[in-house]
């Protein structure tokens, strides 16, 4: 098991990331107008999407230049909703169940 962190694109990391089941987390960079993966993006699986905020970096939009910090993940879950035009719940919630299986803790 493991994980695409950070995912920017590239259909070869992509595919091997699926062939080999790890789960791919997108960043703050999912947010940025010159982001070019979301056909990718919009094929993983739902129960292998993460999303992150790699702080202290790749601070999403609309706090792009900033320090970027955990709080900010909000922010890069609406813009994969918006990518996969999904609400921002089912990507919290796909998310979230998704890092409590992989890092092995109980979901509420």
């Amino acid at each position: 098991m493991g994980v695409l962190h950070c995912f920017t694109g590239g259909d070869l990391a992509f595919a091997a990331a699926m062939d080999a089941g790890w789960y791919v987390s997108a960043s703050g960079i999912a947010s940025f107008k010159s982001f070019g993966a979301a056909q990718l993006l919009r094929a993983v699986p739902d129960d292998r999407l993460l999303i992150e905020t790699d702080a202290p970096y790749l601070a999403p939009v609309p706090l792009r230049g900033r320090r970027n910090e955990p709080a900010n993940v909000v922010h890069v879950a609406a813009a994969v909703a918006g990518l996969l035009d999904r609400t921002v719940e089912d990507v919290a919630r796909a998310s979230t169940q998704n890092a409590c299986r992989l890092y092995g803790v109980e979901c509420a």
